[in-house]
């Protein structure tokens, strides 16, 4: 097997990526201030320390919105294809859903989509 071209766009990533770096650190500003490592919040000045706990609630909540975002990235190309595959495309979508239903179901009863 050829892997020729595979060989070429690794190279030529590779290539691009560490020419990047280069000029970016060949051009680019070379300010080392203390002010420079604090977090900006709106022009605020920080009080305390910026570390601060985060409910698991916020994670879990965007865990289970990517999962329905990737349902849909996935419905797209199947619903562009189904007249093609027919009825077997219908049952393994039908399965699909399924799963994601049952996901949905088992978040509800446990009450992680209940904002606390």
């Amino acid at each position: 097997m050829n892997f020729t071209l595979l060989i070429t766009v690794l190279v030529t990533a590779l290539t691009l990526v560490v020419a990047a770096y280069v000029v970016a650190k060949l051009i680019g500003p070379r300010s080392y201030a203390k002010l420079k490592g604090e977090p900006y919040e709106s022009g605020i000045p920080t009080r305390g320390s910026s570390w601060l706990p985060v409910s698991v609630g916020f994670y879990l909540f965007a865990i289970l919105f990517l999962m329905f975002d990737i349902e849909t990235v996935f419905l797209y190309p199947w619903a562009v294809v189904v007249k093609e595959f027919g009825a077997m495309a219908l049952l393994s979508i039908g399965f699909f859903l399924v799963v994601l239903v049952l996901g949905l179901a088992y978040a509800w009863r446990k009450g992680d989509l209940e904002w606390k």
